[in-house]
């Protein structure tokens, strides 16, 4: 008798999704004072992505249509950012299926804030 396939998985050491949405088609890190942010989209033509701006969220949308399979896929996901960007210095590149946003930080980084005081 056959086992199903996650059953004869769980003894090996996978490492478990940190998203079970199934949302790991993006990794954001950031380095010498940039966010960076790389999306898989492959399969679309850079005509058919956009990225936007506005107000520390980025919005990054994708609508490719496969005429010869009658298909349709899109893309839509927003990226909150917690420090100040600089609207004008941010750059996008899509490459071998994967779009790269550089959002640089501005010198003002720190979001305004305080630390509370806890009273016991």
């Amino acid at each position: 008798m056959l086992e199903p396939a996650n059953t004869w998985t769980q003894g090996l050491d996978f490492p478990s999704r940190l998203f079970e949405s199934g949302s790991n088609d993006y990794e954001l890190y950031e380095e010498d004072g940039e966010f960076v942010l790389s999306v898989e989209l492959p399969g679309f033509d850079p005509a058919e992505i956009t990225a936007s701006w506005y107000d520390g969220v980025l919005n990054v949308a994708g609508e490719h249509e496969d005429e010869r399979r009658g298909t349709r896929r899109t893309y839509h996901r927003r990226f909150r950012f917690p420090k100040a960007i600089d609207e004008d210095g941010i750059e996008a590149e899509y490459r071998n299926g994967i779009l790269t946003v550089r959002l640089p930080v501005t010198v003002e980084s720190a979001v305004s804030g305080r630390e509370i005081e806890i009273e016991g």
